[in-house]
């Protein structure tokens, strides 16, 4: 199957138009800060982007950041930006055609930029390990729509979190069916290649990164895709895809669900991209100067990350209250007097 990737990535798509679905975002979903470095990276690597996501998180000035299947290097080029010149962005991809044109543009970047923070290497994601790359050495991992694409997608989760620092990130941006995908659609090349044979049901990718160590993984946002190919469309039949972008951070003592201790933060609207609030994922977005109760896995994973100075904690782990607000759960037993037989189960 790495074959069949390379050979579509480097010889059948020669541009985002190529695609057969509408997974690649347009210009209206990034946000404002974001489209002048946009602007910034030469039009060749930016035809060449097959990403289905946005993965450019905030606070990263300095920061090391590894790129997973970066292709033609848009957003190694744009995470550059980002750290900074005391920073460094690496990206990692399979294929040759995709490196030569990053290669092919590395310096024009780094004189567009005014320095030079970027390197490329060849190699599989499934095997991080033979990069030569130091454990716990990444404040953050990123990867637009390339674990779908991997043949052991354990693999890459677990080498991700031996390169992350504690506290560290993985971001990333996939694509996830609403079901299993049936093993002859699974198998066939075009459907491989299109991210769409190898999509994660939503369901096992949860199940995937609790298993490698990252608890609690948090949706940041999602879309359906439509598929734009008439015969693909009627293959896949009543399958369902989405884009989706999920946070997972390598913390030890995250717990499985989110749990009440009255802990709260407050934010101080320090990140410069977000001032007046700061959308953390899905559920919470933090309106500055506003004090806003949290679990204690999201208390955890603002004070014991790269965000933590721009928050103000309160609580700590001495009072637990159970479920917070559910975290989409219930306690599983029936109220005194509610079974329906009307008896006591004891004995």
């Amino acid at each position: 199957m790495h074959d069949t990737v390379k050979d579509y990535y480097g010889k059948h798509l020669q541009s985002s138009a190529d695609l057969k679905t509408d997974a690649c975002c347009d210009l209206d979903q990034v946000p404002a800060w974001l489209k002048p470095l946009l602007a910034n990276i030469h039009p060749e690597v930016t035809s060449r982007y097959y990403g289905c996501g946005l993965v450019c998180p905030t606070e990263l000035r300095g920061c090391r950041i590894l790129d997973l299947g970066s292709g033609a290097g848009r957003d190694v080029f744009a995470l550059a930006q980002l750290v900074g010149a005391e920073g460094e962005v690496v990206g990692v991809d399979m294929t040759d055609e995709q490196l030569a044109v990053a290669e092919q543009y590395r310096e024009h970047h780094a004189t567009t930029f005014g320095y030079s923070n970027v390197r490329f290497l060849k190699g599989y994601i499934e095997r991080l390990d033979a990069l030569g790359l130091a454990e716990n050495s990444f404040d953050v991992v990123v990867s637009n729509c390339v674990i779908n694409l991997a043949t052991d997608k354990d693999a890459v989760l677990a080498g991700v979190r031996r390169l992350l620092k504690p506290g560290g990130e993985f971001y990333f941006a996939d694509v996830y069916a609403d079901r299993r995908i049936p093993a002859g659609l699974k198998n066939d090349p075009v459907l491989y290649g299109e991210c769409l044979g190898g999509a994660l049901y939503w369901n096992d990718f949860l199940n995937l990164a609790r298993r490698q160590g990252f608890a609690d993984p948090r949706l940041v946002e999602h879309r359906a895709l439509a598929i734009t190919h008439a015969e693909l469309e009627a293959r896949l039949g009543d399958i369902r895809f989405y884009s989706a972008t999920y946070r997972l951070f390598k913390l030890d003592r995250l717990e499985p669900s989110g749990e009440d201790y009255g802990q709260a933060v407050i934010y101080r609207g320090s990140i410069a991209e977000q001032p007046q609030s700061f959308q953390f994922d899905a559920e919470h977005r933090f309106q500055a100067g506003q004090k806003t109760p949290v679990c204690g896995n999201t208390w955890r994973m603002l004070h014991d990350s790269r965000f933590a100075a721009h928050f103000e904690f309160s609580g700590d782990y001495s009072d637990h209250r159970g479920l917070f607000n559910n975290a989409g759960k219930k306690i599983p037993f029936a109220a005194r007097g509610s079974l329906d037989s009307g008896k006591s189960g004891c004995c």
